[in-house]
Protein backbone atom coordinates (compact mmCIF):
# COMPACT_ATOMS: atom_id res chain seq x y z
CA UNK A 1 0.00 0.00 0.00
CA UNK A 2 1.62 3.06 -0.99
CA UNK A 3 1.69 6.38 1.27
CA UNK A 4 1.40 10.15 0.39
CA UNK A 5 4.64 11.52 -0.16
CA UNK A 6 4.66 15.30 1.11
CA UNK A 7 6.95 17.55 -1.04
CA UNK A 8 10.23 18.07 0.38
CA UNK A 9 10.09 22.05 -0.89
CA UNK A 10 6.82 22.71 1.85
CA UNK A 11 8.18 23.96 4.82
CA UNK A 12 5.86 21.86 7.85
CA UNK A 13 6.17 25.68 9.85
CA UNK A 14 4.28 27.13 6.91
CA UNK A 15 1.33 24.58 6.34
CA UNK A 16 1.04 25.52 10.24
CA UNK A 17 0.31 28.92 9.11
CA UNK A 18 -1.50 28.21 6.65
CA UNK A 19 -3.68 26.13 8.34
CA UNK A 20 -3.77 28.16 11.52
CA UNK A 21 -6.98 30.27 12.25
CA UNK A 22 -6.75 33.78 13.02
CA UNK A 23 -7.48 34.38 16.76
CA UNK A 24 -9.21 37.82 17.11
CA UNK A 25 -8.88 38.87 21.10
CA UNK A 26 -12.41 39.57 22.56
CA UNK A 27 -13.13 43.56 22.48
CA UNK A 28 -12.81 45.31 24.97
CA UNK A 29 -16.14 46.15 27.13
CA UNK A 30 -16.28 49.53 28.89
CA UNK A 31 -18.20 49.70 32.33
CA UNK A 32 -21.00 51.47 32.82
CA UNK A 33 -19.12 53.47 35.35
CA UNK A 34 -16.80 54.49 32.66
CA UNK A 35 -19.53 55.12 30.41
CA UNK A 36 -21.59 57.22 32.82
CA UNK A 37 -18.34 59.22 33.66
CA UNK A 38 -17.87 59.66 29.49
CA UNK A 39 -21.18 61.62 29.22
CA UNK A 40 -20.52 63.75 32.45
CA UNK A 41 -17.67 65.03 30.62
CA UNK A 42 -19.43 65.64 27.57
CA UNK A 43 -22.14 67.32 29.59
CA UNK A 44 -19.96 69.41 32.10
CA UNK A 45 -18.24 71.11 28.88
CA UNK A 46 -21.17 71.48 26.62
CA UNK A 47 -23.37 72.89 29.82
CA UNK A 48 -21.65 76.36 29.44
CA UNK A 49 -22.09 76.60 25.89
CA UNK A 50 -26.14 75.74 25.74
CA UNK A 51 -26.85 77.65 28.93
CA UNK A 52 -25.72 80.70 27.13
CA UNK A 53 -27.40 79.58 24.17
CA UNK A 54 -30.75 79.30 26.24
CA UNK A 55 -30.36 82.59 27.96
CA UNK A 56 -29.31 84.85 24.86
CA UNK A 57 -30.86 83.07 22.02
CA UNK A 58 -33.63 80.68 23.07
CA UNK A 59 -35.40 82.53 25.50
CA UNK A 60 -35.43 86.17 23.42
CA UNK A 61 -37.10 84.31 20.65
CA UNK A 62 -39.51 82.72 22.71
CA UNK A 63 -39.76 85.78 24.34
CA UNK A 64 -40.45 87.95 21.21
CA UNK A 65 -42.94 85.40 19.72
CA UNK A 66 -45.00 85.56 22.99
CA UNK A 67 -44.70 89.44 23.05
CA UNK A 68 -45.66 89.34 19.18
CA UNK A 69 -49.54 88.18 20.68
CA UNK A 70 -50.22 91.59 22.62
CA UNK A 71 -50.80 94.96 22.16
CA UNK A 72 -47.79 95.92 24.78
CA UNK A 73 -46.01 99.45 25.60
CA UNK A 74 -43.52 97.42 27.46
CA UNK A 75 -44.96 98.64 30.98
CA UNK A 76 -47.40 97.37 33.17
CA UNK A 77 -48.94 93.86 32.51
CA UNK A 78 -49.71 92.13 28.84
CA UNK A 79 -53.39 91.36 29.38
CA UNK A 80 -54.58 92.49 25.73
CA UNK A 81 -54.10 89.81 23.75
CA UNK A 82 -54.39 90.10 20.15
CA UNK A 83 -53.50 87.23 19.04
CA UNK A 84 -52.38 87.65 14.83
CA UNK A 85 -53.28 90.97 15.07
CA UNK A 86 -49.67 92.67 14.68
CA UNK A 87 -48.48 90.07 12.27
CA UNK A 88 -51.74 90.85 10.17
CA UNK A 89 -51.07 94.70 10.62
CA UNK A 90 -47.59 94.11 8.90
CA UNK A 91 -48.82 93.92 5.30
CA UNK A 92 -51.17 96.99 5.43
CA UNK A 93 -48.13 99.06 7.01
CA UNK A 94 -46.43 100.84 4.91
CA UNK A 95 -43.47 101.47 5.87
CA UNK A 96 -42.97 98.01 6.84
CA UNK A 97 -42.99 97.23 2.81
CA UNK A 98 -41.01 99.57 2.35
CA UNK A 99 -38.72 97.89 4.84
CA UNK A 100 -38.63 94.82 2.74
CA UNK A 101 -38.12 96.62 -0.46
CA UNK A 102 -35.34 98.58 1.01
CA UNK A 103 -33.85 95.32 2.00
CA UNK A 104 -34.26 93.45 -1.23
CA UNK A 105 -32.49 97.02 -2.72
CA UNK A 106 -29.31 96.75 -0.59
CA UNK A 107 -29.31 92.77 -1.24
CA UNK A 108 -29.41 93.74 -5.10
CA UNK A 109 -26.69 95.89 -5.10
CA UNK A 110 -24.22 94.47 -2.85
CA UNK A 111 -24.43 91.01 -5.07
CA UNK A 112 -24.21 93.29 -8.71
CA UNK A 113 -21.97 96.25 -6.89
CA UNK A 114 -20.29 94.70 -4.19
CA UNK A 115 -18.94 91.82 -4.44
CA UNK A 116 -17.86 91.99 -7.94
CA UNK A 117 -15.27 94.83 -6.77
CA UNK A 118 -14.19 92.92 -3.81
CA UNK A 119 -13.51 90.30 -6.45
CA UNK A 120 -11.81 92.47 -9.00
CA UNK A 121 -9.53 94.20 -6.13
CA UNK A 122 -8.76 90.87 -4.74
CA UNK A 123 -7.52 89.89 -8.55
CA UNK A 124 -5.14 92.87 -8.54
CA UNK A 125 -3.76 92.25 -5.37
CA UNK A 126 -3.42 88.81 -6.20
CA UNK A 127 -0.61 89.87 -8.75
CA UNK A 128 2.93 90.97 -7.86
CA UNK A 129 2.40 94.31 -7.20
CA UNK A 130 5.36 96.28 -5.73
CA UNK A 131 3.46 97.10 -2.05
CA UNK A 132 0.68 94.84 -2.32
CA UNK A 133 0.79 94.01 1.48
CA UNK A 134 0.25 98.08 1.74
CA UNK A 135 -3.04 97.81 -0.64
CA UNK A 136 -4.47 95.47 1.41
CA UNK A 137 -3.94 96.73 4.58
CA UNK A 138 -5.58 99.73 3.44
CA UNK A 139 -8.77 98.32 1.64
CA UNK A 140 -9.35 96.29 4.84
CA UNK A 141 -8.44 98.93 7.41
CA UNK A 142 -12.38 100.35 7.09
CA UNK A 143 -13.64 97.04 8.25
CA UNK A 144 -12.41 97.02 11.27
CA UNK A 145 -13.41 100.24 12.24
CA UNK A 146 -17.03 99.99 14.34
CA UNK A 147 -20.07 100.54 12.93
CA UNK A 148 -20.82 103.50 14.57
CA UNK A 149 -17.16 105.18 13.72
CA UNK A 150 -18.15 104.34 10.21
CA UNK A 151 -21.30 106.46 10.51
CA UNK A 152 -19.80 109.41 12.46
CA UNK A 153 -16.98 109.76 10.22
CA UNK A 154 -19.05 109.49 7.12
CA UNK A 155 -22.21 111.76 8.53
CA UNK A 156 -19.00 115.06 8.71
CA UNK A 157 -18.64 113.80 4.83
CA UNK A 158 -21.93 114.65 3.76
CA UNK A 159 -22.73 117.54 5.87
CA UNK A 160 -24.24 120.36 3.88
CA UNK A 161 -22.34 122.69 2.62
CA UNK A 162 -19.51 121.80 5.07
CA UNK A 163 -18.71 118.19 4.31
CA UNK A 164 -15.73 117.05 1.83
CA UNK A 165 -18.50 115.48 -0.55
CA UNK A 166 -20.37 118.58 -1.17
CA UNK A 167 -16.94 120.06 -1.95
CA UNK A 168 -15.86 117.34 -4.36
CA UNK A 169 -19.66 117.26 -6.15
CA UNK A 170 -18.82 121.33 -6.85
CA UNK A 171 -15.54 120.87 -7.70
CA UNK A 172 -17.07 118.18 -10.08
CA UNK A 173 -19.66 120.18 -11.49
CA UNK A 174 -22.29 118.20 -9.44
CA UNK A 175 -23.97 121.21 -7.57
CA UNK A 176 -27.55 119.24 -7.88
CA UNK A 177 -26.51 116.67 -5.13
CA UNK A 178 -24.56 119.21 -2.73
CA UNK A 179 -26.54 118.99 0.51
CA UNK A 180 -28.76 116.02 -0.26
CA UNK A 181 -26.56 113.17 0.15
CA UNK A 182 -28.42 112.18 3.24
CA UNK A 183 -31.38 114.75 3.36
CA UNK A 184 -33.44 113.64 -0.05
CA UNK A 185 -35.11 110.11 -0.38
CA UNK A 186 -33.72 109.88 -3.83
CA UNK A 187 -30.18 109.86 -2.53
CA UNK A 188 -30.15 108.44 0.67
CA UNK A 189 -30.12 104.85 0.28
CA UNK A 190 -27.53 104.99 -2.78
CA UNK A 191 -25.50 107.60 -0.22
CA UNK A 192 -25.83 104.34 2.45
CA UNK A 193 -24.59 101.80 0.11
CA UNK A 194 -21.71 103.89 -0.34
CA UNK A 195 -20.86 103.57 3.07
CA UNK A 196 -21.27 100.19 3.06
CA UNK A 197 -19.51 99.16 0.40
CA UNK A 198 -16.54 101.26 1.69
CA UNK A 199 -17.01 99.23 5.24
CA UNK A 200 -17.82 96.10 3.83
CA UNK A 201 -15.87 94.89 0.65
CA UNK A 202 -12.48 94.72 2.28
CA UNK A 203 -13.58 91.69 4.05
CA UNK A 204 -14.82 89.97 1.35
CA UNK A 205 -11.68 91.46 -0.37
CA UNK A 206 -9.60 88.89 2.10
CA UNK A 207 -12.00 86.40 1.20
CA UNK A 208 -11.36 86.34 -2.09
CA UNK A 209 -7.80 86.83 -2.32
CA UNK A 210 -7.58 83.47 0.39
CA UNK A 211 -9.75 81.31 -2.21
CA UNK A 212 -7.46 82.92 -5.27
CA UNK A 213 -4.27 82.29 -3.18
CA UNK A 214 -5.87 78.26 -2.35
CA UNK A 215 -5.79 77.68 -6.66
CA UNK A 216 -2.96 75.68 -7.25
CA UNK A 217 -0.53 77.84 -9.87
CA UNK A 218 -0.15 74.20 -11.80
CA UNK A 219 -3.48 74.43 -12.75
CA UNK A 220 -3.44 78.00 -14.37
CA UNK A 221 0.08 77.00 -15.88
CA UNK A 222 -1.38 74.45 -17.20
CA UNK A 223 -4.27 76.38 -19.21
CA UNK A 224 -2.20 78.56 -20.05
CA UNK A 225 -0.05 76.10 -21.68
CA UNK A 226 -3.08 74.74 -23.83
CA UNK A 227 -3.25 78.33 -25.16
CA UNK A 228 -5.89 79.98 -22.53
CA UNK A 229 -6.04 83.57 -22.30
CA UNK A 230 -5.87 85.43 -19.20
CA UNK A 231 -9.91 86.17 -19.37
CA UNK A 232 -10.67 82.32 -20.42
CA UNK A 233 -8.25 81.41 -17.58
CA UNK A 234 -10.09 83.47 -15.08
CA UNK A 235 -13.58 82.21 -16.82
CA UNK A 236 -13.08 78.72 -16.83
CA UNK A 237 -10.35 78.15 -13.93
CA UNK A 238 -10.03 80.59 -11.54
CA UNK A 239 -14.03 81.26 -11.17
CA UNK A 240 -14.93 77.82 -10.82
CA UNK A 241 -12.32 76.91 -8.40
CA UNK A 242 -13.56 80.15 -6.74
CA UNK A 243 -17.05 79.37 -6.50
CA UNK A 244 -17.20 78.36 -2.68
CA UNK A 245 -15.43 81.17 -1.63
CA UNK A 246 -17.80 83.22 -4.19
CA UNK A 247 -21.24 81.82 -2.67
CA UNK A 248 -19.88 82.33 1.35
CA UNK A 249 -19.22 85.59 0.76
CA UNK A 250 -22.74 86.20 -0.76
CA UNK A 251 -24.36 84.59 1.82
CA UNK A 252 -22.96 86.81 4.40
CA UNK A 253 -23.60 89.87 2.08
CA UNK A 254 -27.48 89.05 1.94
CA UNK A 255 -27.56 88.09 5.83
CA UNK A 256 -25.91 91.63 6.33
CA UNK A 257 -27.68 93.69 4.57
CA UNK A 258 -30.93 91.64 6.07
CA UNK A 259 -29.96 92.54 9.61
CA UNK A 260 -28.22 96.56 9.03
CA UNK A 261 -28.79 98.55 11.70
CA UNK A 262 -26.12 100.56 13.37
CA UNK A 263 -24.96 102.57 10.18
CA UNK A 264 -28.45 103.38 9.39
CA UNK A 265 -29.47 104.60 12.88
CA UNK A 266 -26.44 107.09 13.83
CA UNK A 267 -26.55 108.57 9.66
CA UNK A 268 -29.66 108.94 9.19
CA UNK A 269 -32.06 107.22 12.39
CA UNK A 270 -34.53 105.94 9.00
CA UNK A 271 -35.22 109.36 7.89
CA UNK A 272 -36.21 111.27 6.13
CA UNK A 273 -39.79 110.19 5.79
CA UNK A 274 -38.84 106.35 6.57
CA UNK A 275 -36.80 106.53 3.32
CA UNK A 276 -33.58 104.75 4.77
CA UNK A 277 -35.50 102.64 7.65
CA UNK A 278 -34.45 99.04 7.81
CA UNK A 279 -36.05 95.95 9.42
CA UNK A 280 -34.05 96.61 12.42
CA UNK A 281 -34.58 100.29 12.55
CA UNK A 282 -38.20 99.95 12.34
CA UNK A 283 -38.02 97.72 15.53
CA UNK A 284 -35.64 99.95 17.51
CA UNK A 285 -38.30 103.08 16.53
CA UNK A 286 -41.54 101.24 17.57
CA UNK A 287 -40.10 99.38 20.86
CA UNK A 288 -38.02 101.76 22.17
CA UNK A 289 -39.27 105.46 20.28
CA UNK A 290 -43.04 104.57 19.89
CA UNK A 291 -43.47 102.01 23.14
CA UNK A 292 -44.93 99.89 20.25
CA UNK A 293 -43.40 96.92 22.15
CA UNK A 294 -45.81 94.46 20.92
CA UNK A 295 -45.83 95.39 17.24
CA UNK A 296 -41.74 95.20 17.26
CA UNK A 297 -41.48 91.84 18.35
CA UNK A 298 -43.66 91.16 15.34
CA UNK A 299 -41.37 92.78 12.81
CA UNK A 300 -38.54 90.96 14.79
CA UNK A 301 -39.67 87.73 14.47
CA UNK A 302 -40.77 88.35 11.03
CA UNK A 303 -37.42 89.32 10.29
CA UNK A 304 -35.97 86.14 12.53
CA UNK A 305 -37.63 83.93 10.58
CA UNK A 306 -36.51 85.47 7.15
CA UNK A 307 -32.99 84.79 8.07
CA UNK A 308 -33.69 81.63 8.90
CA UNK A 309 -35.56 80.34 6.21
CA UNK A 310 -33.15 82.10 3.59
CA UNK A 311 -29.87 80.51 5.64
CA UNK A 312 -31.66 76.78 5.22
CA UNK A 313 -32.90 77.26 1.81
CA UNK A 314 -29.43 78.44 0.67
CA UNK A 315 -27.81 75.90 2.61
CA UNK A 316 -29.47 72.87 1.64
CA UNK A 317 -29.94 74.37 -2.16
CA UNK A 318 -26.61 76.58 -2.46
CA UNK A 319 -24.34 75.07 -0.14
CA UNK A 320 -24.97 71.45 -0.88
CA UNK A 321 -21.70 70.55 -2.79
CA UNK A 322 -19.63 72.57 -0.84
CA UNK A 323 -20.63 70.20 2.65
CA UNK A 324 -21.07 67.68 0.80
CA UNK A 325 -18.02 65.27 2.75
CA UNK A 326 -17.32 68.00 4.84
CA UNK A 327 -18.78 66.70 8.00
CA UNK A 328 -17.70 63.40 9.24
CA UNK A 329 -18.85 61.13 11.90
CA UNK A 330 -16.61 59.02 14.03
CA UNK A 331 -13.41 60.63 13.61
CA UNK A 332 -13.40 59.99 9.77
CA UNK A 333 -14.52 56.31 9.97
Amino acid sequence: MATPTKDPAEDPAEERTRDAQPVHPPAPRRSLLRRWGDWASVAWFLLPALALFLVFVLAPIAVAVYTGFFKWGGVGPMDDFVGFGNYTKLFDDEVFLGDLGRGLYLIALSLTVQLPFALFTAVLLNQRLRGRAVYRMLFFAPYILSEVVTAVLFTMIFLPDAGMADHLAGALGLEGLQGRWLADPSTVMPTLFVVMTWKYFGFHMMLFLAGLQGIPGEILEAASIDGAGAWQRFRNVTLPLLGPTIRISAFLSVIGAIQLFDLVWVMTAGGPNHSSETMAVSIFQYGFKRYQVGYASAISVVLFLISLVFSLFYQRYVLRRDLSGAITSGGGR
